[in-house]
């Protein structure tokens, strides 16, 4: 990891643009004019997906640079893989204040392939899991490495728009189109002596292949008619307050949205999205810029109908700043959690960091600045999701019919897994009940801690590794790692 984070930076360090119409400042004010381009292998790692192999960049026109830092245009882009999980993606995003007069526009086009897409039940802490057993994608003792798994294609466009009431104040509208084709894992598996997958250790330790997700079709906890996917066609609009001085990474201000925002077809739903972010400037004046304490509160929830299984992970954005948002966990709400970990009809959570940039420079005629950002994340469940259907699967008969201490056995009789056993004997005290849900666990505060590290060119190309860990019990994914772009909110 630490070669992988050296040669980010190393790169971070050393970006050139292919092609520049600028002049050199007059004075020692910051300015750029023209084009920059910003363009990087997408050399990151994380715990759910592997490592990334690919490319990813930004492309932002100044004009004059009477905006700058703000860039009249911005064009985002990314085509990558992963190792690990074998997400395939590609992204195109544009972004301008400047296209139509008074107006926003926010527009993207996305295609996700996840042949090995994680699927970890309902509701967060209620979803019990084992990470030992049946750690996903780790076939330790012979069990498959998919149990907690699915398979998920996306294609998403989308164009968003806001333009001014009053100064600061905005209006919002928008439009998403989705296809979602979803299914069981398209993956080799572990297979036994007859050619049949294995996914875990069913009742009496024999073998079976049903996943999570399986179970959770046969239970009718996901419906016949959204388990292959479907369409949607999300229609958005809300207001927005702003005042932030600079948008990648504000010094000051708020940034605040409220809106609606509602599903047309197939399985319809309206849902109340609630962002409010503030940015205080700690006036100790350091060299490379003042320190910046800023926090996020959010709240999204499902005020009418039910939200289908492929659209229940979505986290609604006016403006993307990642190319995927979804999940009450990972990069884009709790930071320490795995991918999707927590799928919930309503969630509230708070994000807290400050930010301190620790040197800034010129290098080859672009403007660099290095800075580190500790903070602290925290949530809860507010609405669950089909509490009714999963209130009725309390315990699952072959997970309390699974013979533990046989399991114990075989691993303290193998050397190689002392790793294993040392796991198992912490997770599996006297109170373990071998439950696939309790609904006991659903209000749990989730909250976690980490540390970033960020590198910025022209204070918008912004290259980000965050470390976090998460302190709520049976939701620790160990040490969270997140390598991408821009500051989280």
């Amino acid at each position: 990891m630490k070669k992988i984070l050296a040669s980010i930076l190393f790169a971070g360090l050393f970006i050139v643009p292919a092609f520049a119409q600028e002049e050199e400042p007059a004075k020692e004010k910051e300015v750029k004019k023209g084009w920059s381009f910003g363009v990087l292998p997408t050399a990151t790692y994380s715990v759910d997906n592997g490592f990334q192999a690919g490319l990813f960049g930004d492309v932002y026109y100044y004009g004059d640079g009477s905006t700058y830092p703000d860039p009249l245009h911005k064009i985002s882009w990314e085509g990558s893989y992963f190792t690990h999980s074998q997400r395939m993606r590609f992204y195109l995003a544009y972004d301008s204040k400047y296209l139509i007069p008074g107006m926003r526009v926010n527009a993207s086009a996305t295609y996700v392939r996840d042949p090995l897409y994680t699927f970890w039940g309902f509701n967060g802490p209620a979803s019990v899991q084992d990470y030992d057993i049946w750690s996903n994608r780790n076939t330790g003792a012979g069990q498959n490495l998919n149990y907690y798994g699915m398979s998920r294609d996306m294609l998403r466009i989308l164009a968003n728009f806001q333009g001014q009431i009053v100064p600061h104040l905005n209006w919002a509208a928008g439009i998403n189109f989705w296809r979602w084709w979803m299914g069981s894992m398209r993956d080799n598996g572990v297979k036994d002596a007859d050619g049949n997958k294995q996914y875990y250790l069913g009742s009496n330790n024999n073998p079976s292949d049903l996943t999570l997700y399986d179970k959770y079709i046969a239970l009718g906890a996901i419906h016949e008619d959204e388990k292959n996917g479907g369409l949607a066609l999300e229609l958005n609009a809300g207001l927005v307050f702003d005042t932030r001085d600079i948008e990648a990474a504000p010094n000051k201000g708020i940034w605040a949205e409220a809106y609606l925002n509602g599903n047309v077809l197939q399985h319809q739903y309206l849902k109340a999205c609630v962002y409010f972010r503030h940015y205080i400037d700690i006036p100790i004046h350091i060299p490379a810029g003042d320190p910046v304490f800023a926090y996020r509160l959010a709240w999204q929830q499902t005020l009418l109908g039910e939200t289908p299984i492929y659209m229940i992970q979505n986290v609604p954005l006016l403006v993307q700043r990642n190319m995927i948002s979804e999940g009450f966990g990972s990069s884009n709400t709790i930071r320490g959690l795995r991918e999707n970990r927590i799928l919930a009809e309503g969630m509230a959570w708070v994000n807290t960091e400050l930010r301190v940039k620790l040197v800034n420079f010129k290098l080859f005629n672009q403007y660099f600045y290095i800075a580190v950002n500790p903070f602290f994340d925290g949530g809860i469940i507010t609405k669950p999701y089909r509490a009714d259907v999963m209130n009725g699967i309390i315990n699952d008969d072959n997970l309390k019919n699974f013979n533990f201490d046989a399991y114990r056995d075989y691993l303290a009789s193998n050397p190689k897994e002392a790793k294993t056993l040392e796991r198992f004997d912490a997770l599996h005290n006297a109170d373990y009940k071998g439950t696939i849900y309790d609904e006991s666990n659903m209000k749990k505060f989730i909250y976690s801690a980490g540390a970033g590290l960020k590198i910025a060119m022209n204070q918008n190309f912004i290259i980000s590794a965050e470390f976090a860990k998460c302190f709520t019990k049976g939701l620790d994914a160990g040490l969270w790692i997140g390598i991408g772009i821009n500051y989280q909110f």
